[in-house]
């Protein structure tokens, strides 16, 4: 195969992984701190998309110059999304905290429901797929058969910050301090005179956050969303998660990465893209049935 067409495969990937790492992420994130699995999630990066494309019709009314209008839908977007996981986390999940598991399951997946049966029916022909503007540059370099889009590397470049950001704030801040002690012993974290709710509430809007930014970069990337794209990368991001070690940060980078890599290599090895989720699905199976708790196995996962 010749290098630069090989190149292309690894380029589009790897927007596809950062993408996937920053959902898995907030998985992660959820269930290190309260033991719960939202799926809803997917749903939350659909809306994120939704919103920065009502935000852009709404400025582009107003001839919002292009670098504007992206900054504020990536900056409202995100908040917005934020705030909705913040509520989600107080009015439906903390009070479930001592019910049995399968009820926070349920009861996010009905959310979810009710999220994306929202927006088909109450968007603007909300069942159909919807353009998404072009906002990033769309000049390329050329290499043989290497197109290196700069808009690709701005989207792996955005992606990448975001998540190196979210481990530095989990490292170097006292909210992160007060995450990670809530991860380890709730119980002792309580004790200690950590303020549980907004604890975990800060962590249901970072997750959420991180899941519109996801969902703001596939539209900016195949420049179109539809309502249901959510599914499909809220079960990827969840298989990336588990993959990599529910709990660990760092095996949600690598759960998504893997992912992109396994759909990369199924596209090229069967020749028919449409195979590529059938490939990545099936050796994620397989991987998960040789090591259950996950690649990089976490304190944590251990509870799966």
């Amino acid at each position: 195969m010749d290098l630069g067409f090989f190149a292309q495969y690894l380029i589009n990937g790897l927007v596809q992984g950062i993408t996937y790492a920053l959902v898995a992420v907030g998985f992660t994130l959820f269930f290190g701190v309260l033991d719960v699995i939202k799926f809803s999630h997917g749903d939350v990066l659909m809306l994120g998309a939704f919103t920065a494309l009502a935000l852009f019709l709404g400025l582009d009314r107003l001839s919002t110059p292009t670098w504007l209008s992206l900054t504020i839908m990536l900056c409202l977007g995100t908040l917005t999304m934020a705030l909705l996981g913040a509520l989600l986390c107080k009015f439906l999940v903390l009070p479930l905290k001592e019910s049995p598991p399968l009820n926070t399951l349920l009861i996010t997946l009905m959310f979810g429901s009710v999220i994306r049966e929202s927006v088909r029916l109450f968007f603007p022909n909300g069942s159909n797929p919807k353009p998404f503007p072009a906002l990033l540059p769309e000049t390329s370099i050329n290499w043989g058969n290497l197109n290196l889009r700069l808009d690709s590397v701005i989207l792996i470049f955005t992606g990448a910050l975001a998540i190196v950001l979210t481990h530095l704030f989990i490292q170097k801040t006292r909210m992160g301090l007060a995450i990670r002690a809530v991860a380890q012993d709730e119980e002792t974290a309580r004790l200690m005179g950590i303020n549980f709710t907004k604890t975990v509430l800060m962590t249901f809007a970072l997750g959420s956050g991180l899941a519109a930014l996801s969902g703001i970069s596939t539209g900016l990337y195949y420049q179109e969303i539809n309502f249901s794209m959510g599914l499909m990368l809220g079960v990827i991001g969840f298989s990336a998660a588990v993959v990599g070690g529910l709990g660990s940060i760092y095996g949600a980078i690598v759960g998504g990465l893997l992912f992109a890599f396994l759909q990369t290599l199924g596209a090229i090895w069967f020749s028919v893209p449409a195979y590529k989720d059938v490939f990545a699905f099936t050796v994620i199976i397989m991987l998960m049935a040789w090591r259950p708790t996950g690649l990089l196995a976490d304190r944590s996962a251990e509870r799966v």
